[in-house]
C-alpha cells in the first residue's frame, strides 16, 4: 500500500477470532470485498488479550477475499528476534504493509501469568520494517484523556524519523478533533488516515469515553446516543459524518467495526 499514490485510502479493521477457527470472520468479510476499500488492517492481541496470529488471518483474508491485509505488529508480543522473523515470514506470505505499535499494556490482573517484551522500542521496530522493504505505518493517540497533545506529537515525529511512512490515529468523533489532528500533523510530511470506530449503545460510548486510553467521545454525541430512538442507526450516522470529515481533511480513513458487527459497513460507506 502506498499512500502517495491512492487519493484516498479505505481499510477495515479486523479482530482476530480468540480461537483457531477463522470461518466465521472470513464469512463476515468476503460479502465485504466488493465495497470500495483498500483492504483489511489486522489487529495483533488487542488489549492484551490472546487471538490467532494476525499474521496467519492476514493470510487467510488475502486467500479468501482478494483484498490485501496489513499486520499489526507490536513490540510487547515479541523480542528482536521475533519481531525480525515476523517481518520476514509477512514478505515471504504477501503481505507488504505493517503498522509498527507498542501495544496495549498487559492488565494488572493478567500479570500473573504472562508479560511484555519490548526489548526493542517502537522506532527500533519502525526502522526493522523498513530495512525488510516493508511499507511502514504507525499510530498517533491524542491522549485526550489526560491533555498530552504535545507530548503525542513529540512521539508521532519521532517515529517519522525512524522511518514511519504514515499515521494511523485512535478515534476520532467530531469536527473539532479531526481539526485539531490536521493542525498538529500538517507538516509531518506523511499521510495521516483517521480511525472510525462506529458507536453502539450509550453504554458504549460511555465505556469508551471512560475506560479506554486515548478515546474521547464528545458530551454532545453521548447525549444524541442516549436520546436517540435507535441508538445503534445514531451511532452509523455519526461514523458517516466522520467519514466524510476524513475524506475532506485526511489521506485515508481506517474503520474499525465494533464487535464484528461488519454489516454496517455499506451503511457507513454509503453504498
Amino acid at each position: 500500500m502506498n499512500m502517495n499514490t491512492e487519493s484516498f485510502v479505505v481499510t477495515i479493521e479486523v479482530v482476530p477470532p480468540d480461537g483457531p477457527d477463522a470461518t466465521s470472520v472470513l464469512d463476515a468479510l468476503r460479502p465485504l470485498a466488493k465495497l470500495p476499500f483498500y483492504g483489511f488492517s489486522v489487529a495483533t492481541n488487542p488489549v492484551a488479550k490472546p487471538r490467532m496470529s494476525a499474521m496467519a488471518l492476514c493470510a487467510l483474508i488475502r486467500q479468501r477475499t482478494g483484498k490485501p491485509a496489513i499486520l499489526h505488529l507490536t513490540t510487547r508480543d515479541h523480542n528482536r528476534l521475533g519481531l525480525q522473523g515476523e517481518l520476514w515470514g509477512a514478505r515471504a506470505l504477501g503481505i507488504d504493509t505493517v503498522l509498527a505499535a507498542t501495544g496495549d499494556f498487559v492488565a494488572l490482573k493478567d500479570r500473573h501469568y504472562t508479560s511484555t517484551v519490548r526489548d526493542a522500542d517502537v522506532y527500533e521496530l519502525v526502522g526493522m520494517a523498513r530495512k525488510a522493504g516493508m511499507h511502514t505505518g504507525v499510530v498517533f493517540d491524542r491522549h485526550p484523556e489526560t491533555n498530552g497533545l504535545e507530548r503525542a506529537v513529540a512521539h508521532l515525529k519521532r517515529k517519522v524519523e525512524a522511518g514511519a511512512q504514515f499515521a494511523v490515529t485512535q478515534p476520532v468523533y467530531d469536527e473539532a478533533g479531526a481539526d485539531e489532528i490536521t493542525t498538529v500533523t500538517r507538516d509531518l510530511g506523511i499521510p495521516v488516515v483517521m480511525g472510525i470506530l462506529p458507536l453502539r449503545t450509550p453504554r458504549h460510548a460511555e465505556f469508551l469515553h471512560t475506560k479506554v486510553a486515548g478515546i474521547a467521545v464528545p458530551e454532545a454525541l453521548r447525549k444524541r446516543l442516549h436520546e436517540a430512538a435507535d441508538p445503534i442507526a445514531e451511532g452509523v450516522a455519526n461514523a458517516r459524518e466522520i467519514f466524510a470529515l476524513a475524506r475532506s481533511r485526511f489521506a485515508g480513513a481506517c474503520i474499525m467495526p465494533p464487535f464484528d458487527h461488519y454489516e454496517i459497513m455499506p451503511e457507513i460507506l454509503q453504498i
